[in-house]
């Protein structure tokens, strides 16, 4: 964009330090990279989405795909109603805050009362249709969730008596009539149906409501398997506190456009401004981010400001980008698909390395190839390095 180019893609290797998962090889991966100059969000949407569908479309072997525009999810919107920044939108459940319920004097259940006092929340999890369901299905999942570290996860089934809905489990004793009807009546259910609780500091809280919204719907099968449900995320925080250094940080991309003038940026608290960033997501994994990039130095200055880096400190650290967009640089922004991730989402497989030509364990290594392999002081010299073997 600075050299002229008003837009370009390639496709091309990645090499990033990350951990290998299940949707991610170590250290790896291929993207088709796009930037545009003179474009805002909504036309980086617009150039994508009819790639993505027509993609999907060809090679989904039949399988259904939402119309675009594709919805728009905000990042804190996606947190709270599905737990997670990339939601599978196939999985009916919306999750709902229900820490008010639990704090009111018609819920007798000390145990959550005591977390909510100490910063915590409970976060609701309706289940459709379980009427059916044994004592065991619940209780199953509930082993789960201690298996997965969390201490249990707490239920109320619910059902007519006497004219009159109860709520039925270990926890409903704690409730009372009216308890139990505020609770139907936020959740949005039936006598059929039933609730979960997860409750813990926030962000954990958050975290494991929305691992659980999708271990219930595969349990439920309620996910169409014959489908692909396409959403952006967008609006990500610009900062985050970082409890472990105790100090303001990046959350995302720190060469992202804040959606504040820069003339305001100074006076506002940085952990309520918001980026032009945005993720593509489809059926749960996250396909792409991208981000209108800030391309005015001045602002640059002011952004790493707020983390701690002194404008000496920035130009020290990024001088080619910084000396490079002080010629004057278009505004621009852009996006890189993971190729990798598509293709084993168009394979209908669950691990990357289903669709990797030489895929990597998660230590990184090669176990057809036997790679990497032992050094030979030799080859060492010849690159000038030196390998300091730990005790």
């Amino acid at each position: 964009m600075i050299s002229g180019f008003d837009r370009y893609f390639q496709i091309a290797p990645c090499f990033r330090d990350e951990d290998g998962r299940a949707d991610r090889s170590p250290g790896e991966h291929y993207q088709l990279d796009m930037e545009m100059a003179f474009v805002e969000q909504e036309d980086v949407f617009k150039i994508v989405e009819p790639i993505f569908y027509d993609l999907f479309k060809e090679f989904g072997k039949g399988k259904k795909i939402n119309k675009t525009p594709f919805p728009k999810i905000k990042y804190k919107e996606s947190l709270e109603k599905y737990g997670t920044d990339k939601p599978d939108l196939r999985n009916p459940i919306e999750l709902v805050n229900v820490t008010k319920i639990f704090k009111s004097e018609d819920v007798r259940l000390k145990i959550f009362k005591d977390i909510i006092a100490k910063g915590g929340i409970v976060k609701a999890i309706p289940v459709p249709n379980t009427l059916s369901r044994p004592r065991s299905f619940f209780d199953g999942l509930n082993n789960w969730a201690i298996s997965e570290g969390a201490s249990g996860l707490a239920y109320i089934t619910f059902e007519k008596a006497k004219n009159k809905i109860v709520g039925k489990g270990p926890i409903a004793k704690f409730f009372s009539e009216s308890a139990i009807l505020e609770l139907m009546k936020n959740c949005k259910i039936t006598e059929k149906d039933s609730v979960f609780f997860v409750c813990n500091k926030e962000k954990e809280a958050i975290k494991f409501s929305g691992i659980a919204r999708q271990k219930i719907a595969e349990e439920l099968k309620l996910i169409d398997e014959k489908s692909f449900h396409f959403c952006w995320v967008t609006d990500y925080p610009m900062y985050e506190y970082d409890e472990k250094e105790k100090k303001i940080d990046f959350s995302h991309n720190p060469f992202s456009m804040p959606q504040v003038e820069m003339k305001e940026f100074s006076k506002i608290d940085p952990l309520k401004i918001l980026a032009y960033q945005y993720d593509l997501v489809c059926n749960g994994y996250e396909l792409s981010s991208g981000a209108i990039r800030n391309h005015i130095p001045e602002y640059l200055f002011k952004v790493f400001d707020k983390v701690g880096y002194s404008k000496n400190m920035v130009e020290k650290n990024f001088s080619g980008m910084i000396k490079a967009l002080s010629y004057g640089a278009p505004p621009h922004g852009g996006m890189a698909p993971g190729i990798d991730r598509i293709v084993m989402l168009l394979a209908n497989q669950k691990n990357i390395r289903e669709v990797t030509l030489f895929p990597l364990n998660q230590n990184a290594q090669d176990l057809l190839m036997e790679a990497p392999s032992e050094v030979t002081e030799k080859q060492l010299k010849e690159l000038n390095i030196k390998v300091i073997k730990k005790n």
